[in-house]
């Protein structure tokens, strides 16, 4: 049964070997990887299959190949970024329009939103206050306010206690750059912004549930407000790799 499968099959197959090898081994960022020679006798592959895996495993964010002396396989962290190509691709072939990120964060951030406040902790708290504050003292610096508006809402992701939720949130917030699918946020934009993260994150510090829902869910739908009334072809737009 193993022979007869297609070599980019038993590639993907070894891929997934590896990847139990490196937990198994309790590998962490920057360790390196078996040398070749050893991968080989273990997985009982030829060289070709062996370099396919670990060029797939790279893609996906799991292991850097460095050239050179000391190089090799090198364990990294995965981020969302993967997971934002293939749901852009899913989406793009959906011929999915933009609306359909705005949507879904309708749904999904009160959720988290809810959860934070029950399960955030003080130091994660001087984490989200510290966004919130940064982006108060830069109003008039547009990336500064891009940066913080994003990370502001993987903070809350990520300190939902749900490891989805925080890689789900960095893939949407990823489609749907403000900057790159052309909306503008004016400086009063960036101050009403500004304001419904304070809020927020009072009802998070509070640690009241049903508050952070509602002004999360009030902040959402006022950003989707904004953006249907003054850039409404951007949400009929189809999402594209491309952009």
């Amino acid at each position: 049964m193993q022979g007869s499968l297609r070599p980019q099959k038993t590639a993907v197959l070894v891929a997934q070997r590896i990847v139990a090898d490196i937990q198994r081994r309790g590998n962490t960022v920057g360790d390196h990887l078996p040398p070749e020679r050893v991968m080989l006798e273990d997985y009982g592959i030829g060289r070709g299959t062996l370099r396919e895996s670990l060029r797939f495993l790279e893609l996906q964010g799991i292991i850097v190949l460095k050239p050179g002396p000391g190089g090799g396989p090198i364990v990294q962290q995965p981020d969302g970024s993967g997971l934002a190509t293939a749901l852009t691709l899913l989406l793009q072939f959906e011929n999915a329009p933009f609306r359909t990120i705005t949507e879904a964060r309708s749904a999904l951030e009160p959720m988290m939103a809810r959860l934070a406040a029950e399960r955030i902790d003080d130091e994660q708290l001087v984490e989200l206050k510290d966004s919130v504050d940064q982006m108060r003292e830069n109003l008039d610096d547009e990336e500064v306010f891009l940066e913080m508006n994003q990370r502001f809402h993987d903070l809350i992701a990520h300190h939902s206690g749900n490891a989805i939720f925080g890689h789900l949130i960095d893939a949407l917030l990823g489609i749907l750059d403000g900057s790159s699918i052309g909306v503008d946020y004016p400086r009063h934009r960036r101050k009403r912004v500004a304001e419904a993260h304070a809020a927020i994150y009072d009802a998070l510090a509070a640690h009241d549930p049903d508050e952070a829902g509602r002004t999360m869910l009030e902040h959402i739908t006022e950003y989707a407000n904004y953006v249907e009334r003054k850039f409404p072809a951007v949400l009929d737009a189809p999402v594209s790799w491309t952009l």
